[in-house]
């Protein structure tokens, strides 16, 4: 699937889908359709820590709380700005989650200019993640930043 088609199949399931379910779905959906995006979990600011809220991959992170500021997703969360990981085992913040990470991609989800969630992607393909997936993912996060606060 295009990032162009995935981009328009998460439009309709946030459109249709009540607010609690359809961050599940999105996780589940970008799970099923990209075959390089290993671990996908959606976290959310809750005062200066990032808690986890729906993941899907073949097992649960022990990163469940994150503080703002700590390892690559809190770099991102402190920063707002996307972490584009090609190699997490030459990137001294990385927060170990699964021996088979080999990159990651952080995209911060902001509302009225504050960081609010992000979208913590990993993969056990080393360089993994292009410009391709920072424009798709970004344009995901905007989507969701007004149905996360």
């Amino acid at each position: 699937m295009k990032y162009a088609q995935a981009e328009q199949k998460l439009a309709r399931i946030i459109e249709e889908s009540g607010t609690s379910s359809h961050l599940q779905q999105i996780v589940d959906f970008l799970y099923e359709t990209f075959d390089t995006y290993s671990w996908i979990g959606i976290y959310l600011v809750k005062g200066k820590t990032l808690v986890l809220g729906p993941w899907k991959g073949t097992q649960a992170t022990e990163h469940t709380r994150i503080p703002v500021g700590t390892g690559i997703c809190g770099s991102a969360a402190k920063s707002g700005k996307t972490e584009l990981i090609p190699d997490v085992n030459k990137d001294t913040r990385y927060l170990s989650c699964f021996v088979s990470t080999k990159s990651e991609i952080v995209v911060p989800i902001r509302f009225r200019g504050k960081v609010v969630g992000e979208i913590d992607i990993d993969s056990d393909v080393p360089h993994a993640f292009t410009t391709k997936d920072v424009v798709f993912l970004e344009k995901v996060a905007d989507m969701l930043a007004m149905h996360i606060c």
